[in-house]
């Protein structure tokens, strides 16, 4: 059974059937056939579906929104902007894939490069996005010919059930897209079923080792965005106030809980006080609260055992060293409410410098200058995201060109857009979504000779 709980309450919202092992027969010899029928569709005709996704988003924003809040604890207004960025992505994708998709040929060749559908991919997506992270895997996918099987969160049941029907009301063909209510046990036979030609996790580290292993030993493509320890690094010629400004927003964003939040705020010597201050401040005016309540900036964690790690994340890098700017941690009462919490004087080998953390924790990284602040923003095992403030643009590219990371954002907070590329490296992943990369991971790019 998937069991739904409401963490503003701790209370339980729902409980829902796992699907049986015959459940799961039908299901991919439904999507099998269904793709079949998607494929032979033009890019412009699968588009027609795509828009209307997008409207069918726009009609129930508020409630899926509502959902969403309810389900895994997403300030309501936060909750409303992924709904509609979900419909943004919809819209781009069918205006142009048509063109993405288009043959292209060679200069100086006879040959024609083609772009064809794999077949059904498996999307096992996280619960913090739980609608932006499955359309950003499944769009492009779909809008490629494919088919798409969701093994979402078991702590996101409805909001997995949602999106089947949103498909259902904007007339996707059935069978392209369908949500198994699955936990992990399933997992192996279906990578290992040879009807299933690709597979994108969106997860943890250790869940993307465990996946990549299964891919490679079926020999399919996987895509894998994995976590985050993402670094911004504040120079000392940085605008101070939108530095800070935008990396409170960045650490803040969905309560602390994304793979490309801000994590570690490397700032050079001769400005860290006054942005500790600065930082520190905005950081504790943030409303903590009711997630329903539009004006709430940090609502719950999405489960009392997240909450629970962060607090010992938080102790665990305070005897470590790490200096106690702002005392937050777990809240008395209903529900996983964490206040936030800063911490400064922070290093390597310490939990909130290594460890990717999920939650409101700011860590604060004490850097002599330009150059010790790219070795420490390197000096991690992950590189999903990371930003740089300079009002030097020329420098902050220098400084871009550096870091390790699947995308670096100068003067701004990291975010994902349709149009460009979206992934990371080292541990944490490798593969892209969105633009026409995305839409290239799960396509046979096929060479015509002769024609």
């Amino acid at each position: 059974m998937l069991v739904s709980v409401n963490p503003a309450t701790g209370r339980r919202l729902a409980v829902y059937r796992t699907a049986t092992r015959s459940d799961l027969e039908r299901a991919v010899a439904r999507a099998d056939v269904a793709q079949q029928g998607w494929r032979r569709l033009t890019p412009r005709q699968r588009g027609t579906f795509v828009a209307a996704l997008a409207r069918e988003l726009r009609v129930r924003r508020d409630a899926l929104a509502a959902l969403a809040t309810d389900e895994m604890g997403k300030p309501v207004t936060q909750a409303r902007g992924e709904v509609e960025k979900c419909a943004g992505l919809c819209d781009y994708y069918a205006a142009n894939a048509p063109r993405l998709l288009r043959e292209e040929r060679p200069a100086g060749t006879q040959g024609r490069v083609v772009f064809e559908p794999l077949g059904i991919v498996l999307a096992i997506m996280p619960w913090n996005f739980p609608f932006w992270q499955v359309f950003r895997a499944a769009i492009p996918a779909i809008a490629g010919g494919n088919a798409v099987l969701l093994k979402h969160a078991p702590n996101v049941p409805g909001c997995a059930l949602a999106l089947a029907k949103v498909f259902e009301r904007a007339g996707v063909p059935p069978g392209v897209f369908q949500s198994l209510p699955i936990g992990t046990q399933p997992v192996p036979g279906l990578i290992a079923d040879s009807r299933i030609r690709g597979v994108t996790l969106t997860g943890s580290t250790r869940a993307g080792r465990e996946v990549a292993a299964l891919a490679g030993a079926a020999i399919k493509p996987a895509v894998l965005e994995l976590g985050g320890s993402d670094p911004a690094i504040v120079l000392e010629d940085a605008d101070l106030d939108r530095a800070v400004d935008l990396a409170a927003q960045a650490r803040l964003l969905n309560s602390g809980q994304s793979c490309i939040c801000a994590k570690r705020f490397i700032v050079v010597a001769s400005i860290r006080g006054e942005f500790e201050k600065r930082f520190t401040a905005r950081v504790a005016a943030a409303r903590v609260g009711d997630p329903k309540d539009p004006r709430t900036e940090i609502g719950p964690l999405a489960r009392a055992d997240l909450r629970d790690h962060l607090a010992a994340q938080v102790r665990r890098s305070v005897r470590q060293g790490a200096r106690v700017l702002l005392a937050g941690g777990p809240r008395r009462g209903a529900g996983f409410f964490s206040d936030p919490t800063v911490l400064g004087d922070v290093a390597p080998g310490m939990a909130a410098f290594d460890e990717e953390t999920f939650g409101p924790l700011a860590a604060i990284v004490p850097a002599r200058d330009e150059a010790d602040a790219v070795r420490l923003a390197n000096a991690t095992r992950f590189g999903l995201g990371a930003s740089v403030y300079t009002r030097n643009l020329a420098r902050g590219r220098r400084v871009a060109a550096q870091l390790e990371a699947g995308c670096v954002f100068i003067n701004d907070f990291v975010r994902s857009s349709p149009e460009l590329p979206f992934g990371g490296i080292k541990d944490s992943g490798f593969g892209r979504e969105l633009g026409r990369w995305g839409l290239q991971s799960f396509l046979n790019i096929k060479t015509v000779v002769g024609s």
